[in-house]
């Protein structure tokens, strides 16, 4: 009896031991599993870290020594954005673009189909030379004043003001020993208005003090011509008080006419001072035989009346057909604004 009892007791033994050894099986076969399932994860892992790091180095284009570490990259599957850089540069050239468009005379912005007529004048008959004198107006960038020095020619340069866009264009006139100012004044129609513009509404306070800080910035300032300004120039009121702050500081008015309805004229003649403006724009279409023949246009102007006024811009299709038309002036006096009889 009691063999018996033993017995059963050691079969109850044996399958508590077999339960026990089948669980620790078990659990010993999920660890395994987690242990490879992790290390072949970590693997593919250490794979997709790889290719995101060259992915990384080629969009940013780093050198070795400036790559990520590997503990710093996380996978990237969309691609990096374009560098700023890049929009940096866009930007740019778009401000470029307009200002270029603000920059040339209010024919160019589509609001007049044409530059507006020369002003009447008699026909001239002289025994003297006739005398052609061709402004560049818009001059404020280094370069532009080496391409123009480069033409081989008198020509003026008319430098715009001092602002945020060309802080050195008043630094530049500095080193020349002849210059005229291109002024702002204020347009029927404004692309982008330049700082400091004077307006219809201006006082002759508001003008003087304007002009004061002109005469400060360029010293050696003789001669003035309007950017724009159809407005202004328009207005009699408002010229008056111009001609009147001028003609106190010893400064000629010259009259780029980029309205019909210029009051100059008139103003001039009541203050009795001379009228010198503009009778040929030489680059309202930037096409070089469109330039080549407003040049000869100039030229007969100044044959017709014993001189003539050009205005042109610092565009290389400018300055090259004015290069390329040397033979032309040897029928004119190509002179400096101050030189004209």
């Amino acid at each position: 009896m009691a063999k018996k009892k033993r017995k059963k007791s050691d079969n109850s033994t044996n399958k508590i031991l077999i339960f026990i050894a089948s669980i620790l099986a078990i659990i010993a076969l999920i660890l395994g599993s987690l242990i490879v399932l992790n290390y072949f994860g970590f693997e593919d892992k250490k794979e997709d870290i790889i290719v995101d790091k060259k992915e990384i180095v080629k969009e940013k284009n780093i050198t070795k020594r400036d790559e990520p570490l590997k503990k710093d990259i996380i996978k990237i599957k969309k691609p990096l954005p374009i560098p700023k850089m890049k929009d940096k540069l866009k930007e740019v050239l778009k401000n470029q673009e307009k200002y270029d468009i603000s920059a040339s005379h209010e024919y160019a912005d589509n609001k007049m189909k044409t530059p507006p007529a020369m002003a009447h004048r008699d026909i001239k008959l002289s025994p003297a030379k006739p005398q052609l004198a061709i402004i560049i107006d818009d001059v404020s960038v280094k370069s532009q004043v080496k391409e123009i020095k480069d033409v081989g020619l008198p020509l003026t340069m008319s430098f715009l003001p001092p602002s945020t866009a060309r802080p050195n264009s008043a630094k530049l006139a500095s080193k020349e020993k002849f210059y005229m100012v291109h002024l702002p004044m204020e347009a029927q129609h404004f692309n982008k208005e330049e700082p400091f513009t004077l307006r219809v509404t201006d006082t002759k306070d508001v003008i003087l003090k304007r002009i004061t800080e002109l005469k400060k910035l360029f010293p050696k300032i003789k001669y003035i011509n309007n950017h724009t300004g159809s407005k202004f120039t328009a207005n009699e009121i408002a010229m008056n008080r111009l001609i009147l702050v001028l003609n106190e500081q010893k400064i000629s008015f010259i009259d780029s006419r980029t309205t019909a309805q210029t009051k100059a004229p008139k103003v001039l003649k009541n203050f009795g001072l001379k009228y010198m403006a503009r009778d040929i724009f030489l680059d309202n279409k930037r096409d070089k035989k469109y330039i080549v023949n407003q040049i000869k246009k100039a030229i007969k102007v100044a044959k017709l009346h014993g001189t003539a006024i050009a205005i042109g811009h610092p565009h290389k299709n400018t300055l090259l057909a004015i290069k390329e038309s040397k033979n032309l002036f040897k029928d004119v006096d190509l002179v400096y604004v101050y030189d004209l009889r």
